[in-house]
């Protein structure tokens, strides 16, 4: 697959370019919109990975801009916004996916994967399928509900990493930390896993 990365942080731009050739992904990058224009119109792309928050422009106008001629590529969008208009815009334009600031390569490409290659994702006696999102213990449904399936699949999904107890929140309909506590305790219980609480830092499903 090849894919064009819009992202203006040049760091970024190259680490996840590296990070996604060496999984067998073609990656063109653009640091500006004007870039990214020039290499649409000279290329075709499998997917987009559109960077919201641009020093001019924005990548939700340039997804639209491309609506508008007709190119209708797959897009994944990259934003450090919670603000849920944006987010809305972006999937009204027919955005498959986003993700938020900060976030690991793995996840990106657990996410890419997921939208292309529907790969089941294997942890201990659980399996997880992206595509229809439904996990399986022992071959078995399992139904967690809405937040802790939305916490269980951020945990799986950055798997090695600690993820803030803040962006957790995000997962709940009632922002605690009792509340989180609970439904990562329910979770723990239901799956047989262990996610361990780093102390001032947050939570972690090791990788195995």
């Amino acid at each position: 697959m090849r894919l064009l990365l819009l992202e203006d942080d040049a760091i970024l731009n190259e680490t996840l370019q590296h990070f996604l050739s060496k999984e067998g992904y073609e990656v063109d990058g653009a640091l500006s919109i004007e870039e990214a224009e020039d290499l649409t119109f000279d290329n075709q792309y499998d997917l987009y990975l559109l960077d919201i928050n641009l020093p001019k422009g924005d990548g939700l106008s340039f997804l639209e801009s491309l609506r508008y001629a007709e190119d209708n590529t797959p897009t994944i969008y990259i934003t450090a916004l919670t603000d849920m208009n944006a987010m809305a815009k972006g999937f009204e334009l027919g955005a498959i996916d986003y993700i938020k600031k900060p976030f690991e390569p793995e996840e990106l490409l657990i996410r890419i994967n997921a939208k292309f290659q529907k790969s089941v994702i294997n942890y201990l006696h659980l399996e997880y399928d992206p595509e229809s999102q439904i996990i399986r213990y022992d071959g078995e449904i399992i139904d967690l509900g809405n937040v802790q399936f939305k916490i269980f699949e951020k945990l799986l999904c950055q798997c090695g990493s600690v993820i803030k107890k803040e962006e957790l929140y995000e997962c709940l309909e009632h922002t605690s930390d009792t509340a989180l506590r609970v439904a990562i305790t329910k979770i723990k219980q239901k799956l047989d896993i262990d996610i361990k609480n780093i102390r001032g830092k947050g939570y972690i499903l090791e990788k195995l």
